[in-house]
């Protein structure tokens, strides 16, 4: 749990809705997805009463699929358990105004049971316990999320209407750090990067990426924790924008055959005085324990795959040459390995590229500390540095689909001893779920190839 003060207090909304400025308060949870659900609460209403009791939602929000249709696998719900609630509780912590809504205040939340244990299957609590095992040792990770996007010129609902076919990138070429090219879509990255600020995200830079339309907004690293639920607003926030703004954004890991969306993640460690624990007089400058967490990176990346690429379409990006990667490999500033380190004294730390913008920032963090105490505890060595180009060097290749990465899973004793078998059994369902869906659906390649020729 972050120790800043939040972006606002519960006094400062209770003066704020007696005033009249706020009359919404949005409590919300991230889902298996990462996407925020929950309610709109009258102010008024929240603050007699939902701010000190909670509030109820279907428990089925964390056994649905991205559709949010009913599915069976499901241990903690189903149509035989009757599909009852679970407990929003309020964390005041992140307590802040919404500056895109108008009157708006919006809080997370964690999951509660009725008897008031902790719904264990929850990203935020996932996320949570794999932070309270850190603390164990003496250390806090802070994190930075890289999430790339790309923007059309349709609405939403047009592009819906044209299923997502023949759209109009606002960039027509590549733009990778061209000022001409953020340019010509400032109004809206300056919306983002502004109410952004507002809501108590501190906004580094915004540039331009490769793909036509694909842009990339940074934020200033925090407590992992806070870093996620950042990056979990972020991505609701940025799409309301772009709604209001007449355009739709996606985060989708591979939208085309061109460049796919990254979430590069960025880690370091801290201990109890906040002094970092990366930097030492090891090998490339690292302390032991920065090698025994990085050689734990290593050893789980496939097994922990399935928290990193979430989804069918997550695995396109791994493609040769694409600056994805593909090779389970590391390296100092190496942008073809999977794990790249980076920075120097205070600010050395490494960054996860297998993520793509699909990712739920809280399972990814959770794996990658998760990983990390594995390499801590079993003191794990690091091999030697990738030197140049990882795509074709002799590395073990990280997953290229969703089933292998569901198997490695299902499997592993890495993510057993640190989720627990019922953690890893609900994800592995959220995998079967998607990988059903799709053997199920004819696709337009399918179409194109066969209508005639076959």
């Amino acid at each position: 749990m972050s120790d800043r003060t939040p972006p606002l207090t519960v006094e400062e909304l209770t003066a704020l809705v007696a005033g009249g400025e706020i009359d919404t308060v949005v409590l919300a949870f991230p889902d298996m997805q990462g996407r925020l659900q929950g309610k709109r609460f009258a102010a008024r209403f929240f603050l007699d009463e939902v701010l000190h009791h909670g509030t109820e939602g279907c428990n089925y929000l964390l056994a649905v699929d991205t559709e949010m249709n009913t599915v069976d696998g499901y241990a903690m719900s189903s149509w035989d358990l009757g599909y009852g609630d679970f407990a929003l509780h309020p964390d005041t912590t992140t307590l802040r105004r919404v500056p895109w809504h108008e009157g708006t205040a919006l809080v997370l939340a964690d999951l509660m049971w009725e008897d008031g244990s902790p719904v264990a299957a929850a990203p935020r609590r996932i996320l949570r316990h794999q932070l309270d095992r850190l603390a164990a040792h003496g250390l806090r990770a802070q994190v930075g999320t890289e999430l790339e996007f790309l923007v059309f010129k349709e609405t939403y609902e047009q592009a819906w209407d044209a299923h997502y076919r023949d759209l109009t990138p606002v960039n027509q070429y590549n733009i990778d750090y061209s000022i001409l090219g953020t340019g010509r879509i400032e109004p809206l990255l300056r919306r983002i990067r502004n109410e952004m600020a507002g809501a108590g995200l501190q906004v580094e830079s915004a540039k331009g990426e490769c793909n036509p339309g694909q842009h990339e907004i940074v934020f200033r690293y925090e407590d992992a924790l806070t870093t996620c639920d950042q990056h979990a607003l972020y991505k609701t926030g940025a799409k309301e924008i772009a709604a209001q703004e007449g355009v739709a954004l996606t985060f989708m890991a591979k939208f085309n055959e061109r460049e796919g969306n990254s979430c590069h993640i960025h880690l370091s460690l801290v201990d109890d005085s906040g002094n970092t624990a990366m930097p030492g007089d090891g090998p490339d400058g690292m302390s032991e324990v920065m090698r025994h967490f990085l050689a734990g990176q290593l050893a789980a990346l496939s097994e922990f795959a399935l928290l990193y690429a979430p989804n069918i379409n997550s695995y396109k990006r791994f493609q040769p040459g694409s600056f994805a990667p593909t090779a389970v490999a590391w390296g100092v500033d190496n942008r073809t390995c999977a794990l790249r380190v980076v920075g120097h004294g205070r600010s050395l730390r490494f960054e996860n590229r297998l993520p793509g913008g699909d990712v739920n920032p809280y399972l990814a963090v959770a794996a990658m500390v998760a990983a990390g105490l594995h390499g801590m505890e079993n003191r794990l060595e690091l091999p030697p540095a990738c030197p140049g180009n990882a795509y074709g060097a002799e590395y073990p290749q990280v997953p290229t689909t969703l089933r292998e990465a569901a198997r490695l899973w299902e499997d592993s004793a890495i993510a057993r001893a640190a989720f627990g078998e019922d953690v890893v059994a609900h994800y592995r369902t959220m995998a079967r779920v998607e990988l059903d869906a799709f053997d199920a659906a004819v696709t337009d390649w399918e179409l194109r190839r066969s209508f005639e020729r076959l």
